[in-house]
């Protein structure tokens, strides 16, 4: 039986060197280019997925640390680019560049799954390992408290 993870809903078998890190394998074999490359060494947060809902940084995770468990990469957040984050993003006029803007947005997610009332200073801890070189926190910040006043909203 082969190995597997499975990304984005989907059973991918693991047909390369299994100390690939899920990054490459993200984008070099599955074409998932929405993960990006930064810096390399898990620090700068361009990288982020989901690993069975946790925010993961996927640059240096090897695919075989992965068989049997579930991986959610920007593309996966929401079939149409729907996904609250998402769309507060745009509300709020967060991309400049863009580069980073999958890993917050998957940094984001992860943390208010597990907290859908944050304080300025729980997102601002939360967030502190993805790294925007335009500078766009303020912004970024904003988006967040925008989607977690929404789900207060909603309970």
């Amino acid at each position: 039986m082969s190995k597997t993870i499975k990304i984005n809903g989907v059973d991918q078998p693991i047909d390369v060197d299994e100390s690939m890190p899920l990054l490459w394998y993200l984008r070099d074999r599955l074409e998932f280019t929405g993960t990006k490359f930064g810096c390399g060494s898990g620090l700068c947060g361009a990288c982020t997925v989901h690993v069975d809902g946790v925010a993961t940084r996927s640059c240096i995770l090897p695919v075989s640390s992965l068989v049997g468990k579930s991986v959610t990469t920007i593309e996966g957040l929401s079939k149409n680019g729907d996904h609250p984050l998402q769309k507060a993003w745009l509300d709020n006029n967060v991309p400049q560049c863009g580069y980073c803007q999958a890993g917050q947005i998957m940094n984001a997610a992860s943390f208010l799954a597990s907290n859908e009332k944050p304080t300025d200073a729980e997102i601002n801890n939360a967030m502190q390992g993805n790294i925007c070189r335009c500078g766009t926190y303020q912004r970024i910040k904003k988006a967040i408290k925008s989607v977690a006043y929404d789900l207060a909203k909603e309970v």
